[in-house]
């Protein structure tokens, strides 16, 4: 009964979350796959630092490009993101509605008919502005912050990130019609508290990852910032004395920073929030394992994500 009430967005999210659920319980249960399977699920979920060579399935080879190449995925968010948002502003601003393709994509997603898109409500603007704001940062610390190793991701990771922040433009316009009714410019005082709480958070969350970024990128550069080595080590300072990647940690919050500008109404948004939950757990676990596999001094006291928890 539950399903049926979920709409066609919530199910893709509520499965991925389930996806990379599974993929984490059999990591961190150490359960292996039988035959060329545990080799695909590997090759799968791994990447960068994380992949080894002799993961690659037997029978089935993966293509791989380059781990660096993740500023496309940003790149994709800034314009398309960007673009929802220009739309959304013109239809707030009775310049014109959503265009017919969108609201055809909205109403396949959601079970709505498009006339349910012919206002877009001021929290649904916030959350697009934000998310333009996260990619566009995120773009921007890839080609001046970040320094990538000469790791690798497989095309089947690489489509997914392509389509990920595609999907997730979507998902928040989806929102619109999820939202308690509110008027395109005006906020009662609940809800303006919610969203200043909302978008606190998110800086907040935005400067803990970018912090935590730059200390990555400090491990590989000297004092006057050149760069001087493409190895790995230990991450100190900041937030990785209590976890092994706050930047995932970061990641986190950002989007639930999110959910808490919908006044923590939105089952679609927390969805989405559980999907990257799962996600980047199991994204810190396999790199939390390899900084203990890899490194005999490496603090036992550290977690993977969440400190003093997992």
């Amino acid at each position: 009964m539950m399903l049926a009430r979920l709409q066609t967005v919530d199910i893709v999210w509520l499965l991925l979350a389930f996806c990379f659920l599974i993929a984490f319980s059999v990591c961190k249960l150490s359960l292996r796959l039988p035959g060329d399977f545990e080799l695909l699920f590997q090759a799968l979920i791994r990447y960068g630092k994380t992949k080894a060579e002799t993961q690659q399935p037997r029978t089935f080879t993966l293509l791989y490009v380059p781990k660096r190449w993740f500023w496309h995925f940003y790149a994709v968010s800034v314009l398309w993101n960007g673009l929802l948002l220009v739309f959304s502003l013109c239809t707030v601003l009775h310049v014109k509605r959503l265009p017919d393709f969108l609201t055809d994509l909205l109403t396949f997603l959601t079970g709505k008919p498009n006339t349910s898109w012919s206002e877009v409500k001021l929290t649904v603007l916030v959350l697009q502005a934000l998310l333009w704001i996260h990619s566009l940062r995120r773009l921007l610390e890839c080609f001046w912050v970040s320094i990538f190793s000469d790791g690798h991701i497989n095309v089947v990771q690489y489509a997914f990130g392509l389509s990920y922040y595609i999907l997730l433009g979507l998902t928040v316009l989806s929102v619109n019609t999820s939202l308690p009714t509110e008027g395109a410019s005006v906020l009662t005082f609940s809800q303006l508290i919610w969203h200043v709480a909302g978008v606190l958070l998110f800086f907040w969350a935005s400067l803990l990852q970018h912090r935590s970024l730059s200390l990555l990128a400090s491990l590989r550069t000297s004092s006057s910032g050149q760069v001087q080595t493409l190895a790995h080590r230990i991450p100190r300072g900041g937030w990785f004395e209590l976890v092994s990647c706050p930047h995932y940690l970061a990641e986190l919050l950002i989007y639930t920073a999110l959910s808490v500008c919908c006044g923590c109404v939105s089952v679609t948004w927390w969805l989405v929030v559980l999907y990257v939950l799962w996600n980047q757990v199991l994204a810190a676990h396999l790199c939390h394992e390899y900084y203990r596999s890899t490194f005999k001094a490496y603090p036992s006291e550290r977690k993977a994500i969440v400190p003093y928890l997992l």
